[in-house]
């Protein structure tokens, strides 16, 4: 006989190599009306399912758990937590529940080719590509404004030479770096060597950025590696810590790498980036419309991409395990 805590039902899928868990049950009931107070609410009194639900030996590093809530302003609503902190905005996971929706059948060709979807960063438009036989192709999220925070920051990085950076938000904020100048290969088999560079570049710009007023209430920006690979098309990698890359392109991330490149005329507006991840395995953006955020120009970029199912099942946590809570090992 298994005597157990508590049990969680989940789906896992994965956008672009990215891993999105839609914990399906398990979660006691939130307070707050909106998603972000809902959210709040999580972190105040069940931070350590995060934990749990997420890192080894239930998940790694580089899990984000996904945890739909009631919306009382659009059709869905969805808390992103990643295994060290709370996302504002999430587009891989986005992509990744309208996935999970359709697999469980909550969305489908006849409930239509869109739904909205609620996070802590503001309410998103979701528009879905159904093939001929009811399946989920493709999904375009239409996320919160995309503007700039911080332009040209130079920053000291400790056994580099100072480096320029611009600093986007886009429902997170993120710290543009050109990995060809700095020489870094974007492959599968240079991984650890940018997560390397990478955390040494975001301590420096934490250390650099902390205090300031535009920054408070989220995390330091994540670092943003992108190479070339012509007009409106660059590989991207995303270091979020220093034993965590994101394997997609990063949904958001392309945003702000997509308003940084309108901003700075490398990019016209009817044009369409194409960003792809160390896998070759790519995102395509493009804008929507620009609007007036904080005094500056947002631009709402459209995301596109796709996600696939990879298990589904029943997260356990019996009692008397000494690793139950979770661990990570950095």
């Amino acid at each position: 006989m298994i005597d157990l805590e508590a049990a969680f039902p989940y789906i896992d899928t994965h956008t672009a190599g990215h891993p999105t868990r839609a914990i399906l049950g398990g979660i006691p009931p939130l307070q707050g009306r909106s998603v972000r107070e809902k959210r709040e609410d999580f972190e105040r009194r069940f931070d350590h399912l995060r934990a749990a639900l997420l890192h080894e030996p239930r998940g790694h590093a580089a899990m984000v758990g996904l945890i739909p809530v009631a919306s009382e302003v659009a059709d869905f609503g969805a808390i992103f937590v990643s295994s060290y902190v709370y996302l504002g905005m999430c587009g891989h996971g986005t992509i990744g529940i309208a996935k999970t929706l359709a697999f469980t059948g909550a969305i489908s060709p006849e409930t239509g080719n869109s739904f909205t979807l609620e996070t802590p960063a503001g309410v998103v438009d979701v528009q879905l590509e159904w093939d001929a036989e009811g399946r989920l192709n493709a999904v375009s999220l239409k996320n919160v404004p995309a503007y700039m925070g911080i332009e040209a920051l130079e920053v000291a990085v400790p056994g580099l030479s100072t480096i320029r950076t611009d600093i986007l938000y886009s429902g997170m904020w993120y710290a543009m770096v050109d990995a060809d100048a700095l020489g870094l290969a974007l492959t599968p088999e240079n991984a650890s060597a940018g997560l390397a560079l990478g955390w040494k570049i975001k301590e420096a710009i934490a250390k650099a950025t902390d205090g300031r007023p535009e920054m408070q209430g989220l995390p330091a920006p994540s670092v943003l590696f992108h190479s070339d690979r012509g007009r409106g098309a660059a590989r991207q990698f995303l270091v979020l810590a220093s034993n965590k890359f994101d394997r997609s392109p990063c949904g958001t991330g392309t945003c702000a790498r997509m308003a940084q490149l309108l901003i700075h005329g490398e990019l016209s507006e009817a044009e369409t980036y194409h960003a792809e991840n160390i896998f070759g395995v790519p995102f395509t953006a493009t804008l929507a419309e620009k609007s007036e955020v904080n005094g500056t120009t947002g631009y709402a970029i459209i995301v596109r991409g796709t996600a696939h199912v990879v298990s589904q099942g029943t997260l356990y946590l019996e009692k008397g395990d000494p690793l139950s809570g979770g661990f990570l090992s950095r």
